[in-house]
């Protein structure tokens, strides 16, 4: 019997600990949450040498050297957290709060600890939960944590004010202060009934008030000193102190050297002469602890959500749709709901047909990153939340290739875009997005100018015009010398013109596209060639209509238009609009410029020696010595796939780095060498 008893209890208890378990539900990030990303820790962390990497940060991690505070951390590889696992980072915000999240794991608690005491400000205590701890390393950030988990909460408050494109007041729908409880009302928690006072609730959050302001006050005291100063040296001078450039400066005698008030020695007190305005002070730190109130308060919301949950985030399906786990970043934005709810936002909704942007940015984007050996991949994806828009959207980037556009394509240029998108399918897309989007009193308006533009267009003879291949290709950058007027002042201040020369950069380029309808581009052109006010710039020679300006002091001295077997040219040059020779290269990018919508590439080298004499100071051409030799080119390709439209931006490295992450802090480090060059060069004079 005994026996039967024990077993029975065995299996309650069992059955008690698995409800247990399961009542410890994920940690739900919000489903509205605009921004959200994953760090693949396992595959970024074998790319990152720390050796070089560490460094680096401690140096642009430095305070100023002025303040007396600064990090005492000096090797953040071991900072406790556990850099091969994945981080989760999302954002929200409405009308007053905005906060960014982190979670992250840890693998050495004792080194966390030391990593966040080494940040925090001295003698600010850690407060204590029953599942976790936290501390606040910032006025608006805070760090909590337990054994093997942490979480960073960065939260940001402004009181809503009245807004600039209504007439009504907007309403604090996030937080106010309740009491001396500080207690929180937000949109996302139901109203709470008041609780009675607490005498007890009431110190703490007094101590809480008091340790607050001696983390401020000697700040805020410095700073109203300095001004009081200034305050009583205008009473005296009538103006602020006028700044000695050199010590023969005749304007200054011996009576006039009290140039600022004396500086405060060390030992005696800061404030002795002229004491804190406390009104003011008060103030400003009532100020300051109402809003800190709010802030604690939210993060300390999100901290015992996640420390009692089981630990794991839930995220919305929809944000993960186009993640690939082998990438080394993946982000998600609902670009519809940043603008939208943003100040973006507000200012739409003053207009009549704000549906119209509201159907218009109501899409999502996701990023993959990849840290390649010798290059870094960005695929994009953007997605329209409407099907039907996205479905005309898709049917845009299924347009015809051009082999004569194609022709055009050569490694020698410094860049090209090509497109073969078709240009008919732009007015279905068009349609969708203005149906339905006028409200109120103008949907019928809407509606008559919907019905008018599908009687009015012809689309099939506009798409004859240009169907929608076209190709811009940047041969190259020239110098060339320009007049231009400056002025120059004499002792007397009397104006006078001087006549100066420059060099500028003029580009060598070709922009051409398709048609099918020659003899509509040849009369425009006919046109401005025997118009009577136009002739004197635009004239005809051959079989290419000329424009040039009289006298010609800008970028551009000439260009050229023709129209040839079905294409449409605008160069800089005859020589232009003739095929290229091809290399292997150049024919690997002309066949995916005829197969993908739309592509491109930019040798952002190249570019750089174009633009060589626009830098001017020795820490720019040290800069630009710096990009020369570092700098690599842009490559990109986009396409419709199903119910999305895919981008992929590969940026190709030129260095000896180890991998493209570690290039980027290369160039990093060598250019913030040279910018602080100067500096030392300064404090050594």
């Amino acid at each position: 019997m005994k026996s039967v008893i024990l077993k029975t209890q065995q299996i309650a208890f069992l059955l008690l600990g698995f409800v247990l378990i399961s009542a410890q539900q994920k940690m739900k990030i919000p489903a509205d949450a605009p921004f959200y990303m994953e760090i693949n820790g396992k595959q970024l962390n074998k790319k990152v040498n720390w050796e070089k990497l560490n460094p680096f940060i401690q140096e642009i991690t430095k305070k100023d050297k002025k303040s007396k505070e600064k990090f005492s951390w000096n090797d953040y590889s071991k900072t406790g957290i556990k850099y091969d696992a994945t981080q989760y980072h999302y954002a929200t915000f409405n009308d007053s709060i905005q906060t960014y999240t982190t979670h992250f794991i840890l693998d050495n608690k004792e080194k966390f600890l030391e990593f966040i005491n080494s940040t925090k400000k001295k003698g600010l205590e850690i407060s204590k939960k029953s599942k976790y701890s936290y501390v606040d390393i910032g006025d608006n950030t805070f760090v909590a944590w337990n054994d093997n988990r942490a979480v960073l909460s960065v939260v940001n408050y402004s009181k809503p004010y009245k807004d600039l494109w209504k007439d009504d007041v907007v309403v604090d729908s996030v937080a106010a202060v309740v009491d001396s409880a500080a207690a929180v009302v937000d949109t996302a928690y139901a109203d709470e009934p008041e609780l009675p006072f607490n005498y007890k609730d009431e110190i703490k959050n007094l101590k809480d008030d008091i340790k607050y302001l001696k983390d401020n006050i000697k700040d805020n005291n410095t700073e109203i000193a300095r001004i009081q100063k200034d305050i009583k040296y205008l009473e005296k001078h009538h103006e602020y102190p006028k700044e000695e450039k050199e010590t023969t400066d005749k304007e200054y005698s011996e009576n006039d050297a009290e140039v600022a008030p004396p500086a405060v020695k060390e030992g005696e007190p800061e404030n002795e002469d002229f004491p804190v305005d406390t009104a003011y002070q008060k103030e400003m730190d009532s100020l300051r602890i109402e809003e800190f109130k709010i802030v604690k308060k939210f993060a300390e919301d999100c901290f015992e959500t996640y420390f009692n949950s089981n630990l794991e985030l839930d995220v919305p399906q929809g944000m993960l749709n186009f993640r690939d786990p082998n990438s080394d970043v993946f982000v998600y934005t609902d670009y519809g709901k940043i603008v939208k709810d943003g100040i973006y936002g507000r200012m739409m909704k003053r207009y009549d047909f704000n549906q119209f942007f509201d159907k218009v940015y109501n899409s999502n984007t996701s990023y993959n990153l990849y840290f390649d050996k010798d290059k870094v991949k960005l695929v994009n994806t953007y997605q329209h939340k409407n099907t039907e828009i996205q479905k005309n959207i898709s049917s845009i980037y299924k347009g015809k290739k051009n082999k004569k556009l194609m022709a055009l394509i050569n490694d020698k240029s410094i860049g090209y875009y090509a497109m073969n998108v078709n240009g008919s399918k732009c007015f279905d897309m068009m349609y969708s997005l203005l149906d339905n989007t006028g409200e109120g009193e103008y949907e019928k308006e809407m509606q008559l100018m919907m019905e008018t533009m599908k009687i009015v267009l012809d689309e099939e003879a506009i798409a004859k015009i240009a169907p929608g291949n076209g190709i811009f290709v940047l041969n190259e950058l020239k110098s060339k010398k320009v007049e231009y007027t400056d002025y120059d002042y004499d002792a007397d201040y009397n104006e006078k013109e001087v006549k100066k020369t420059k060099d500028v950069m003029v580009p060598n380029f070709t922009f051409a596209f398709a048609t099918e309808n020659e003899k509509y581009w040849n009369r425009i052109f006919n046109v401005l060639a025997t118009n009577k006010k136009l002739a004197k710039t635009f004239s005809k020679r051959g079989d290419f209509y000329i424009f040039k300006e009289e006298k010609s002091a800008g970028y551009i001295d000439e260009l050229f238009f023709t129209v040839k077997d079905g294409i449409v040219y605008f160069t800089t040059s005859t020589d232009n609009i003739l095929p290229k020779p091809q290399s292997a290269i150049s024919k690997e990018w002309a066949k995916d410029s005829g197969k993908y919508p739309l592509t491109g590439r930019f040798d952002i080298q190249k570019l750089l020696i174009g633009l060589e004499k626009e830098f001017k100071s020795t820490s720019e051409r040290k800069t630009l010595d710096v990009l020369r030799k570092h700098i690599g080119e842009v490559y990109y390709k986009t396409e419709a796939k199903g119910d999305r439209i895919e981008t992929e931006i590969d940026y190709n490295i030129k260095d000896s780095s180890e991998n493209s992450l570690m290039y980027f802090f290369d160039v990093f480090d060598e250019i913030y060498k040279i910018m602080e060059d100067p500096k030392k060069e300064l404090k050594t004079l």
